[in-house]
């Protein structure tokens, strides 16, 4: 059986039978059927090509990357999943290349099926050194499980599902002082180098390092969520090394799958993990680190590497942030409040969830592909490939100066 192309169609599925809510808010903003991608372009049911500059931040390689796919392609036709009882080469390889590009110090690595699966290893982890208390920062995102949830910051996704785990307390991102005052020798501190869903929200200079040291005094754990800022997002491998710092646990995802296959993990110290090397059993599950997935880490991260795409980044990112702030300053300076952002994760900060969108339609209708942010309606940000060339900023570059001059239209100034 095809699966359908035709937008009707595939509009009326998702009404029936994935979620209604989903096919009114696509008929809203038009968008077409995703069927195809490569590289940074996206191609749509309607005929058009479009610009991927979001992906929530997966696609630092562009779509189908194909040493990616390569590896995927030939792990697929091997040996895709494991029997579990026996060793998996991939997943020994691919924990070996995952555990070299990270701090010094964190060696032991679980692969999970995603980002929220991370969190909740992260925090299972926390629990078995004795660290029951949760510090956590308003406006976090740590995934949408039980667990994470509970250590997401925005009421609006934890409230409908209380109560969730106790004793966890949420305090300002960037605020050493209200930091301390909760945090003891039972605290595990679960943070963001760059609060991504929060908004791109960057702290103050010597804020992680000054975490990590009250953590260190404490006797705390310090965790660190770089699903969505790792593996160069950040023009950096991590932001753990952009602030010189070693968590006891870094969460990963996103870019680790390559944007081919779906991949989180955890890497944390010895000490950390000591629990499960001493009982594996205490946390297992079956797809988590299947040798389809393990190939594809491994080939993202040797693809990282071979073609230089943290340094692309580094540089791209500024560009990127440039043709945003030069873009809204030129057409709608009175309904933005500042562009700002670290390598290639860029926030336009809006007066308005009304000029977001706004904002977001404008680039739609250029055929460039945002992310939204999921715990600031009033930020847009732009996630995009570290393989953008000329013709692409070029694009990006309209696209930006039309959906300003769109949004000055049609928000009122006193929005």
């Amino acid at each position: 059986m095809s699966t359908p192309t035709d937008r009707d169609r595939v509009l009326d599925l998702y009404t029936k039978h994935v979620n209604s809510s989903l096919a009114s808010l696509a008929r809203l903003v038009a968008a077409p059927v995703e069927v195809a991608a490569a590289g940074t372009k996206v191609q749509g049911s309607d005929g058009h090509t479009y610009l991927d500059c979001g992906g929530f931040g997966v696609f630092l390689l562009g779509h189908c990357h194909p040493a990616v796919v390569a590896a995927v392609r030939e792990q697929l036709g091997r040996n895709p999943l494991a029997t579990r009882l026996f060793l998996n080469p991939e997943l020994a390889q691919a924990a070996e290349d995952l555990a070299g590009v990270t701090p010094a110090g964190l060696d032991y690595v679980f692969l999970t099926n995603s980002g929220a699966e991370a969190t909740e290893l992260g925090l299972k982890l926390a629990r078995l050194a004795g660290k029951r208390h949760v510090i956590a920062m308003e406006g976090g995102f740590h995934g949408k499980t039980l667990g994470a949830l509970s250590v997401t910051g925005r009421a609006l996704y934890r409230d409908p599902f209380g109560p969730l785990l106790p004793m966890v307390d949420f305090v300002p991102f960037g605020d050493l002082a209200a930091l301390r005052a909760v945090l003891t020798a039972q605290s595990v501190v679960l943070l963001e180098p760059v609060q991504a869903e929060g908004g791109v929200r960057v702290p103050p200079a010597g804020y992680l390092r000054q975490v990590r040291q009250a953590c260190t005094e404490a006797g705390a754990v310090m965790i660190l969520d770089e699903i969505q800022s790792g593996l160069g997002r950040l023009g950096a491998w991590w932001g753990a090394d952009l602030a010189a710092v070693t968590p006891d646990a870094l969460l990963t995802g996103k870019i680790l799958g390559g944007g081919v296959m779906p991949a989180g993990g955890v890497v944390a110290s010895a000490q950390l993990f000591a629990p499960l090397n001493a009982d594996p059993l205490l946390h297992s599950s079956t797809f988590a680190g299947s040798p389809l997935a393990a190939a594809a880490v491994s080939a993202t991260i040797g693809a990282i590497k071979s073609e230089g795409l943290v340094e692309r980044t580094r540089d791209l990112g500024p560009r990127v942030r440039d043709l945003a702030a030069e873009a809204v300053t030129a057409h709608c300076p009175h309904l933005v409040t500042e562009v700002r952002g670290q390598g290639l994760l860029i926030g336009i900060d809006f007066v308005s969830a009304e000029a977001a969108t706004e904002f977001l339609i404008g680039l739609l209708d250029s055929r460039v592909i945002p992310s939204y942010s999921l715990n600031a309606g009033h930020v847009l940000r732009l996630t995009p490939p570290a393989i953008l060339d000329t013709a692409d900023l070029d694009w990006l570059a309209r696209a930006l100066t039309s959906a300003a001059k769109h949004v000055s239209r049609v928000v009122p100034v006193a929005a």
